[in-house]
């Protein structure tokens, strides 16, 4: 969070080599940690807690001497499962034999989508993103929306049902046919009856969120022009 400089000794000359100005303290991301009372010993902020109080104190010694101890114990525990033959099985890295190298297993490459993707976060040692899902969420509402409108379609349906067969007269001489006529079938009902009812178009919500997505689709596309410009 400070300014860095770069001293040449040959002249003496001092040169701003970086400056956290306001604007990019704006612009970097928010930093969500794990509270430090639920962290197991060995996660970081708890294992290196002696080392990060005296590098913030400027204690350089002090700071050298807890990271020796650290890497001894380190080095202590590895010679103990040499010794009894323990094979180590990392949980979180798995090792590259053609490179010689340490990779994690759940790294997360991909670029940052800053439409869609809110927050990255670790969990028991996975990296995990949290997104919008903003298309997903309107089929959700959609569908609900719609299902609403057809329950209540069913319903009006129904009662207009109802309201015909008592409106037919109450007496003896109507035939077997007219009094146990079946009424009309939800699917029988007219174009007008549907729009009446209120089923021809999706609620306010909705259409909000269609022309929200439509405005989204509109940023894509000129972030993907803009990177196509930067690539060539």
């Amino acid at each position: 969070d400070g300014e860095v400089h770069m001293n040449e000794l040959k002249n003496g000359n001092t040169e701003m080599f970086w400056n956290p100005t306001s604007e990019v303290r704006r612009q970097r991301l928010k930093r969500h940690i794990v509270l430090f009372e639920e962290q197991m010993d060995f996660e970081s902020e708890r294992l290196w807690q002696h080392v990060t109080s005296a590098i913030n104190k400027g204690d350089q010694h002090k700071a050298t001497q807890e990271k020796f101890v650290l890497e001894e114990e380190q080095r202590n525990a590895a010679r103990e499962r040499r010794e009894s033959g323990t094979e180590w099985k990392p949980l979180l890295f798995r090792h590259d034999a053609s490179t010689n190298e340490w990779h994690y297993k759940y790294e997360d490459l991909r670029p940052w989508d800053p439409l869609n993707d809110i927050a990255q976060f670790e969990k028991d040692g996975i990296l995990q993103t949290m997104e919008r899902h903003l298309s997903t969420r309107m089929s959700n509402h959609k569908a609900t929306c719609i299902n609403n409108q057809i329950t209540r379609h069913k319903r009006s349906a129904k009662d207009c049902r109802r309201r015909k067969t008592s409106d037919q007269p109450s007496n003896h001489s109507q035939n077997t046919e007219s009094s146990c006529s079946t009424p009309e079938s939800v699917q029988e009902l007219s174009d007008d009856d549907g729009k009446c009812l209120g089923f021809e178009s999706l609620c306010a919500q909705c259409g909000k969120e269609m022309n929200h997505l439509k405005e989204i689709h509109s940023a894509v596309l000129s972030l993907q022009k803009a990177q196509q410009d930067i690539h060539r």
